[in-house]
């Protein structure tokens, strides 16, 4: 007989908890192109520390809550028009960031090195989508804009600074993981 995993009241605290994280680490912004947020910083705290289930929730649920409105995105914003918009690709990218990094590590486990080769593909996959909808959109509604000029705009001045959200991630998993099960 298949059972189905239930959760426990303690496992939507923390879902709510992450959700909660997700939107204080987009407030704390640097207004650019793509904002510079602690956004990656939170998704991977969340998926690392809740597993790909309960981490890729708190992903969706926080994207649901920005797109009904809620001013849980960069810049206190929200409403669907942000997620459609420029850099909507990101926030979408989120999920399958969180679906990629909590699937590599559900897989081969929680070491360093696999965590860290875990958010780096996350995070790959998260810049090419981004980057790809920005493109399209900005093409669509601007003109065109060359591949080199969009990953100049939205992933060169990132990549040190996600690295950073990346160590970051880990190391409060490694400190924290004893408190917060993972499932």
């Amino acid at each position: 007989m298949n059972e189905k995993k239930k959760w426990k009241p303690l496992d939507l605290a923390y879902i709510g908890l992450f959700v909660a994280l997700m939107a204080i680490c987009s407030w704390i912004n640097i207004p650019m192109a793509v904002p510079f947020t602690l956004q990656t910083f939170a998704i991977f705290a969340a998926v690392s520390m809740l597993g790909l289930s309960r981490g890729t929730v708190a992903v969706v649920v926080y994207i649901i809550l920005g797109a009904v409105g809620a001013p849980v995105f960069a810049g206190f914003s929200g409403g669907y028009g942000v997620v459609l918009g420029l850099t909507g690709g990101y926030i979408v990218g989120f999920i399958f960031t969180a679906l990629i990094t909590g699937g590599i590590m559900k897989v081969f486990g929680k070491k360093i090195p696999v965590m860290v080769v875990a958010m780096l593909l996350g995070l790959i996959v998260l810049y090419a989508f981004g980057t790809a909808w920005f493109i399209y959109l900005y093409n669509r509604d601007n003109g065109a804009i060359s591949v080199m000029a969009a990953l100049t705009a939205c992933v060169f001045p990132y990549i040190i600074p996600d690295c950073c959200k990346i160590a970051l991630a880990i190391a409060l998993d490694k400190r924290l993981a004893r408190f917060i099960r993972e499932k």
